[in-house]
């Protein structure tokens, strides 16, 4: 992420500057957590001067987004003062739409939940009524957490779901298997019916974004998420990799097999119908095996440092996938002779929940200068 100082030929325009300069910061203090970050370790970190950074938490600190977290030793002079992020200041609503399943969530600045709910949902209903279950389920989950929030506000609606779709616009292109969602403005209808900014992504990007904010160094990596479909979010260079028309991580949809099974995109022979059929006879070794084959290509052609796997059939069987999946990438860089360390595979854990925790974040990351596109609500 980049964190230089916003400079222009033709001068900085104030008001943006200080946004940037308090997302800077605000970032900071979410990284450090509960230890607390100095004043003086913010100017040094962020290459603003000390009186920038003073004035900047003075501001946080009366807005209620940042307190003292007590006093660290000094190697000169009186104890630093230690500054942390209020997780409490406000809150996001996160939303997963999976073809069959809704899962809603309510985090912190944090990004930690502090409620949680899952229900049945038909993506295949009419948009009316899906529009309406998704916007109850954003006020319930709003409910539950309501005893956390204590009147704190709620920045906007995150909502994750199957593509293809336009992120920016926030409007539906013809959803893998649910073509009659095509041209549907989902972000205009749910801001109209929440009263929130609301913020639309594909399910696995949001999943992406949510695992790249835990890690404050960064690196590239893929995150493949087996559920009702399968799709990968991209990490490159720090920030998520969407492409100019959302349409990069379409991972399920390469061709493995030219006469192979018609798929839901319209297809023969995906990655995705492949690896859903192996699971739907019982015969996950063959699944792992074609999610394998599929992971080998993709670290082939982007040279990532990892391969996060993700969803709820990896989190029915988290060892075999891992395992799988890590022979495949690695029996792959063996015969390729370069000589490099395999790609690590990891799980991103707890099923379907980070896409719900990540389409929370897609609200949040701008707060802490870490997304500019989309901005909530544009």
């Amino acid at each position: 992420m980049n964190r230089s100082n916003t400079r222009s030929g033709s001068g900085a325009n104030l008001p943006t500057l200080r946004h940037h300069n308090a997302a800077l910061v605000l970032d900071l203090l979410r990284v450090a957590g509960e230890r607390g970050i100095s004043r003086l370790e913010l100017a040094e970190r962020t290459g603003l001067t000390p009186q920038a950074v003073s004035k900047i938490t003075t501001r946080l600190r009366a807005e209620g987004l940042a307190a003292e977290a007590g006093h660290r030793a000094s190697t000169g002079g009186k104890p630093r003062t230690v500054l942390r992020l209020v997780p409490d200041a406000g809150f996001a609503v996160g939303l997963h739409l999976d073809r069959d399943e809704l899962t809603a969530v309510l985090v912190d600045l944090a990004g930690t939940p502090v409620a949680a709910r899952t229900s049945p949902l038909d993506l295949g209903a009419p948009a009316h009524e899906v529009v309406a279950v998704a916007a109850e389920a954003a006020e319930g989950v709003r409910g539950m957490g309501a005893g956390a929030a204590g009147g704190r506000p709620v920045f906007g609606l995150g909502v994750a779901m199957p593509g293809p779709l336009d992120h920016r616009g926030g409007v539906l292109h013809r959803v893998t298997g649910f073509p009659q969602w095509d041209g549907f403005p989902l972000r205009d209808a749910l801001a109209a019916r929440t009263g929130l900014p609301v913020v639309v992504d594909k399910d696995t990007n949001a999943a992406a974004l949510g695992l790249a904010l835990r890690e404050p160094g960064g690196s590239d990596f893929a995150y493949l998420h087996l559920g009702t479909g399968l799709g990968a979010g991209l990490v490159l260079g720090g920030e998520v990799h969407r492409g100019v028309r959302t349409g990069a991580g379409e991972f399920g949809h390469q061709t493995l097999q030219l006469d192979g099974p018609p798929c839901g995109c319209g297809g023969r022979g995906c990655i995705e119908a492949l690896c859903l059929a192996a699971v739907a006879r019982g015969d996950v070794a063959e699944a792992v095996r074609v999610l394998g084959a599929g992971a080998a290509n993709l670290v082939g052609l982007l040279d990532i440092d990892r391969v996060v796997l993700g969803g709820r059939l990896v989190a029915a069987d988290e060892e075999a996938y891992v395992r799988g999946v890590r022979a495949v990438i690695e029996d792959r860089a063996r015969r390729d002779g370069s000589g490099r360390r395999p790609t690590p595979v990891t799980v991103a854990g707890g099923g379907d929940r980070p896409v719900a925790e990540g389409a929370a974040q897609l609200v949040l990351a701008p707060v802490f200068g870490r997304v500019t596109d989309p901005p909530p609500g544009a």
